[in-house]
């Protein structure tokens, strides 16, 4: 018999995506199962990562449960983001999620937009 081949993790986080994400759920109006994190068409470069909260679990939704944080990965987007590193950065004039995606092979000026290619085979590129 064939032992099953491990499936890769969508998404990581670094411990400033994390410690972000924390502050933000705390914060929230209403109690927040998750956050949820995809692709979306749109921008000069053709898509744009989202990020919105989330009240419940979708059946289809790639849950990742890390470093104390809950990260849902809209069933659309799993092949587009399989690999990446969700971090965030603050420097002296922004703050902002940034996403290090090996599958992205452009990105507009202002930074907006990306251009992002499926993985292939469900082992993510290499840059």
């Amino acid at each position: 018999m064939v032992a099953a081949r491990p499936r890769p993790q969508v998404m990581r986080l670094t411990d400033a995506a994390a410690d972000r994400i924390k502050a933000v759920m705390a914060k929230a109006e209403r109690p927040i199962e998750a956050v949820r994190v995809g692709v979306k068409n749109g921008g000069c470069a053709g898509m744009s990562y989202f990020m919105e909260y989330a009240d419940k679990i979708g059946p289809l939704d790639e849950v990742i449960e890390e470093k104390g944080v809950r990260i849902l990965v809209d069933p659309k987007a799993v092949l587009f983001l399989l690999g990446t590193e969700m971090d965030y950065k603050v420097d002296k004039l922004s703050a902002q999620f940034t996403f290090n995606n090996p599958n992205q092979t452009a990105a507009c000026g202002c930074g907006e937009s990306v251009q992002i290619e499926p993985a292939t085979g469900g082992v993510p590129r290499h840059a």
